[in-house]
């Protein structure tokens, strides 16, 4: 609890205004330049025609603490993104081996996203209030590990499906959380560098995903899935002894009119202490603040014309899995018997896997595009990645049912598909990060300036509601990925290709 009165503060915080005047402008000027560095990357400056930031500032923090602090941010949010989604992955990738051959894989891939919309969805307008991100990690962490090993631990069917949707519904509230958190950040260049690290991470999950059930597969469902069982801890782990507080990328001659939240008031060490607040909002802080569902849905309102509008996030989401799990399942050829294809694709069953694993690369390579220093997409080009994916979804389509070309050149329908999925892959991408990135760089709705706390919620609450776009768009292709299928086996089998019925 807070044991100073309001009056007290105010004068504290006269005093300290004071003292400030009072020193000689050349002084504070000399000593902010030589203790100081700029940081010169700032994500809102170098993308000032797509950004929604208009703020061209430098970013200014500690020059001896910059270097480590980014790292520790960057590779933070990195690891977030990865464990987070990478059990998801795994699914995926063995949908082939969870379940029976007369089972079709999108029921994995219902089971595997449902309880994740369902989150995503109803998550952010029930939820009222501070954020307590430690105890979501943590939750995350118990779910995602108990999930894995009701998967590992048992044969049936229903059980593994079971297992499936409890790591689903952790790896949609840990996404939302993630995202979050980012706004948390509050320089634009930080909360850029935590969009663009934490969506590598998100691709790099699926390379790492995919190459570890690849590895993991020949020892079998109970012991592959069972040691990735391991990999949540590595969140919470993370969040406590590596992430960086918000307090860290402060401007230090902003210290004297700022003062944390005493630790008595404290609930999870980074919920309240990350966020400076002047003593007037601390005192403030202690009259709950929260958005009510009329503000939720005058928020969204604006964020569903600009970000889940089907050409900008729902149709990418939808089109990438509607390739994957309803249409690469059938994009089956012989086995074969020269070449570098032939070290790689053994059995019927190894292009399914092949497939997940070019789509998996691509995204990490488009997801990382922010990462990387590359400007994000121009407002106007949102639309690009759903029409070329339409294009794509359009062709593979075809290849499967009809084949594009003679059964006679089978190495050169490989090679189109693979280029296709890999298309598809760096559109899927950039889709992604770049939604994400624009809603973490949008200005505090002018309503709540005034009040901090209530424009921090409301960063929260903008950023945490649109992850219900590309669930539904995903949650809609698994529910036709089950047709598709059987629909494309069919046409498959009745020009005398038999292949898809014997996986």
């Amino acid at each position: 609890m807070i044991s100073t009165s309001t009056s007290e503060l105010r004068d504290n915080l006269e005093l300290q205004s004071m003292r400030s005047d009072s020193l000689p402008a050349r002084n504070t000027q000399a000593g902010a330049l030589s203790e100081m560095s700029v940081e010169p990357h700032s994500v809102a400056a170098l993308h000032g025609d797509g950004g929604l930031m208009e703020d061209e500032d430098s970013f200014v923090i500690p020059s001896t603490g910059k270097t480590r602090s980014l790292l520790k941010l960057g590779v933070s949010f990195f690891l977030f993104g990865l464990i987070n989604n990478v059990l998801y992955v795994i699914i995926l990738s063995a949908a082939l081996d969870l379940v029976p051959p007369s089972t079709p894989k999108g029921i994995i891939a219902f089971c595997n996203i449902t309880p994740s919309l369902l989150v995503k969805l109803g998550w952010p307008y029930l939820i009222r209030g501070r954020i307590r991100y430690a105890r979501r990690i943590v939750s995350c962490c118990v779910l995602s590990f108990v999930g894995m090993l009701v998967i590992a631990l048992h044969e049936s069917v229903l059980s593994r499906l079971f297992g499936i949707c409890l790591a689903s519904f952790s790896s949609g509230l840990g996404e939302m959380t993630f995202w979050q958190l980012s706004t948390t950040f509050n320089h634009p260049s930080v909360g850029g560098r935590c969009v663009g690290y934490f969506a590598s991470g998100t691709g790099a999950a699926g390379v790492v995903g995919a190459f570890m059930w690849w590895e993991l597969r020949g020892l079998g469902v109970r012991t592959g899935v069972g040691i990735s069982a391991i990999l949540p801890f590595i969140l919470p782990l993370t969040f406590f002894f590596l992430l960086p507080r918000p307090t860290a990328f402060l401007h230090p001659s902003s210290s004297a009119s700022y003062m944390p939240i005493p630790d008595d008031d404290l609930e999870t060490g980074f919920d309240d202490e990350s966020t400076p607040l002047s003593a007037e909002i601390i005192v403030k802080s202690k009259v709950s603040v929260s958005i009510s569902i009329a503000d939720k849905w005058r928020l969204g309102k604006p964020m569903l014309l600009k970000y889940m509008l089907p050409l900008c996030e729902r149709l990418p989401l939808y089109f990438e899995y509607t390739i994957n799990q309803g249409v690469a399942p059938t994009l089956l050829y012989p086995v074969p018997s020269h070449g570098l294809i032939s070290k790689i694709i053994h059995s019927i069953r190894d292009y399914y896997p092949l497939w997940q694993l070019v789509y998996q690369i691509t995204v990490f390579l488009s997801r990382s595009t922010l990462s990387l220093g590359l400007k994000p997409l121009p407002a106007r080009l949102l639309p690009a990645p759903a029409i070329i994916q339409f294009v794509i979804l359009v062709i593979l389509v075809l290849e499967s049912a009809f084949g594009l070309l003679p059964e006679s050149r089978a190495e050169g329908s490989i090679f189109l598909v693979f280029l296709l999925i890999s298309i598809e892959g760096i559109c899927g991408g950039l889709a992604y990060v770049n939604v994400f990135y624009r809603v973490n760089q949008e200005q505090p709705d002018p309503s709540s300036v005034h009040d901090p706390e209530l424009a921090r919620q409301e960063r929260e609450f903008k950023i945490g509601s649109i992850g219900f776009a590309d669930g539904s768009g995903i949650l809609l292709a698994s529910i036709l990925a089950v047709p598709t299928e059987i629909g494309l086996c069919r046409a498959q089998v009745a020009r005398g290709k038999y292949l898809c019925q014997g996986l």
